[in-house]
């Protein structure tokens, strides 16, 4: 009996061929209002002038909550095994012309 509800509480995930290559991304802009954080993930390219967002991510307060503790922890696993991730003090050269939604409380 209890095997039979452990497999009725199974959730399957699939990931499609389109999806399975990934998107790349090297800035990411978070914005939020009362009941959601967006997530705009860009993919900025050395020497142009515009970049555009290449996937947006719109999560629940307590959604978001977990994201950051699920990947702070992956980070610690992954600078257990490979070291310390070193953050590069490089600021853009330019300031951002961001024109996703503001932030609202």
């Amino acid at each position: 009996m209890q095997q039979k509800k452990t497999q009725q509480n199974k959730l399957e995930i699939e990931l499609t061929k389109e999806e399975s290559t990934g998107t790349y991304s090297n800035l990411v802009m978070i914005t939020h209002s009362a009941s959601e954080f967006i997530f705009d993930f860009i993919a900025v390219m050395p020497g142009l002038p515009k970049a555009k967002v290449q996937k947006r991510l719109i999560l629940t307060p307590e959604h978001s909550k977990r994201f950051a503790n699920a990947l702070n922890e992956n980070i610690r696993r992954y600078e257990e095994l490979h070291g310390t991730i070193k953050e590069s003090k490089a600021r853009p050269e330019q300031g951002f012309n961001y024109r996703g939604p503001l932030p609202e409380a």
